[in-house]
């Protein structure tokens, strides 16, 4: 058994425990992603971009160096994925704060968490690569396990579709010996779904307490927002903070956004309101 991150299951209690979601914040080090690509690809620019988010507070950086955005990414190998996070990945985790792999490559993840990331963060929910319930078994590390579809299908019932996947994913986990307490699952808000799935999953996200387990959203300038007022991935920051206030009040934990320093604000702010109900 590989010894487990040193800021792995503990840590995260304590960030699931505060009255206030967590905020993870997004490091894409992509020349392609949807939002900021080419932004942070430079190893310099990326450290920078990390120490802002977390000056800004966010409590996990989570890092990608592979697009998943659904039109548009090139598929990238897992050395080339791996060569564009070896220059920046041991100074980020020198920062102290709990960092993610946003990887759906067991091989990247398994490199990654050796290298000291905390968590791994799977946009296939264990379900694609058939290694990587394994790695994050033997790393003893929690996982963020998406929702997601190979196809987009406005036929589905999508919140049915959400939990059989969930319930598929959790029999995959305990069968490698992941502990139910090392799961956070991700709707995959932007993932294999129209722009009404997409509110369906936000509106309905409360239905997922019936896993007992912490939710994890990320709507940060998701195209679904443009659906309803046009506009462009830096100006959807208005809706990024309306569809993440909405998640928290049905149950999320953790919040994945751009803009680390505005979604704090909005969290405590929504928070502090609540105490006065």
């Amino acid at each position: 058994m590989i010894a487990p991150a040193a800021t792995t299951p503990t840590v995260l209690a304590a960030l699931l425990a505060r009255p206030v979601p967590a905020v993870m914040g997004i490091l894409n080090v992509t020349p392609d992603s949807f939002s900021d690509g080419g932004n942070f690809n430079v190893p310099e620019r990326a450290l920078a971009h990390a120490r802002a988010m977390i000056a800004a507070g966010a409590d996990i950086i989570d890092i990608g160096a592979e697009s998943t955005r659904p039109y548009g990414s090139q598929p990238v190998s897992a050395d080339e994925e791996w060569q564009r996070l070896a220059p920046v990945l041991p100074d980020v985790v020198a920062l102290g704060v709990p960092l993610s792999i946003d990887s759906m490559k067991a091989s990247v993840t398994a490199r990654a968490l050796a290298a000291g990331v905390a968590i791994a963060n799977d946009v296939w929910g264990l379900q694609r690569d058939p290694d990587m319930a394994r790695v994050v078994a033997e790393h003893g590390v929690p996982v963020v396990v998406m929702h997601n579809r190979d196809d987009v299908d406005p036929s589905v019932d999508i919140m049915a579709d959400i939990i059989g996947f969930f319930a598929r994913t959790l029999e995959i986990a305990a069968k490698a010996g992941i502990s139910e307490s090392h799961l956070i699952l991700d709707p995959g808000i932007g993932f294999g779904k129209t722009p009404e799935q997409n509110l369906i999953a936000l509106a309905r996200g409360g239905e997922l307490a019936h896993f007992g387990l912490p939710v994890l959203v990320g709507a940060s300038r998701k195209k679904f927002i443009s659906t309803i007022v046009p506009s462009e991935p830096q100006q959807r920051l208005g809706g990024s903070l309306a569809a993440h206030l909405i998640a928290v009040q049905r149950g999320a934990k953790i919040i994945r956004a751009h803009d680390v320093a505005e979604t704090i604000q909005a969290l405590r702010v929504a928070a502090a309101i609540e105490e006065f109900r």
